[in-house]
């Protein structure tokens, strides 16, 4: 993929694709018996419009949630300590991959390996604050990907 193309959110069909991947990915994990304990508890009653934030931010989008949640710091503050299984981030991602297919995004070979390839580190880096005793820094950067990958990637990982 070269930069002369629309941002990645903007391919992928904007703030409502990425509504539609939110909720699409909470159905899923819900549907996971791994993923079903942590997605069926009670969260943000806004967990759905603050997830697609997050990753339409990732993607490109504006940074509503980093405005107006506290950024990548806060969202690794949210899943820190909870002492996931060892294949909870890959049950993750293949549930963000369905979920992609799901919400009708773009079937473009690249896009999808893309979108894959950001939620296989980011479920890595979460999971690695996953252990009890752990600690998030409170300036990490909000990773942000374009159709060549991470940008910025040292600040990422």
């Amino acid at each position: 993929m070269t930069d002369d193309r629309s941002s990645v959110y903007e391919f992928a069909g904007g703030a409502p694709a990425f509504l539609a991947l939110a909720t699409a990915l909470n159905d899923r994990c819900l549907e996971d018996p791994v993923l079903n304990h942590p997605f069926s508890h009670p969260g943000h009653p806004q967990h759905l419009e603050r997830l697609a934030g997050y990753l339409g931010e990732v993607f490109g989008g504006p940074p509503a949630y980093s405005q107006t949640c506290g950024g990548h710091s806060a969202m690794l503050l949210i899943h820190a300590e909870s002492g996931a299984d060892d294949d909870l981030a890959d049950r993750f991602v293949a549930c963000f991959d369905q979920a992609v297919e799901d919400a009708a995004f773009p079937y473009d070979l690249e896009f999808r390996q893309l979108l894959h390839e950001y939620m296989v580190l980011a479920a890595r880096e979460v999971h690695t604050y996953s252990p009890q005793g752990s600690v998030v820094p409170l300036d990490t950067k909000m990773p942000r990907w374009s159709w060549n990958g991470p940008v910025a990637r040292e600040e990422y990982l």
